[in-house]
């Protein structure tokens, strides 16, 4: 989270992917680092024990999300 939010700062395109457990801690980090309405994707927790079948399915899920935000960029 941190990474997208500082690499946006220095006006680099980026976006951070969370866990659904994690989205309010995002939030809370967003809004620490000045950029509360910092917009982030969550995919289902947890990921840890996916076999990678399961992960390129998980990604495959999110994908046009990603492309999509990366093109909005911030200010969507």
């Amino acid at each position: 989270m941190l990474d997208s939010i500082l690499c946006e700062k220095m006006g680099v395109p980026a976006i951070a992917i969370v866990t659904d457990a994690f989205v309010e801690t995002g939030k809370l980090m967003a809004a620490k680092w000045g950029v509360a309405e910092f917009r982030f994707l969550a995919v289902p927790h947890p990921v840890a024990n996916l076999s990678d079948a399961e992960l390129d399915r998980r990604a495959d899920g999110v994908i046009d999300d990603v492309v999509k935000l990366l093109k909005e960029g911030q200010q969507g």
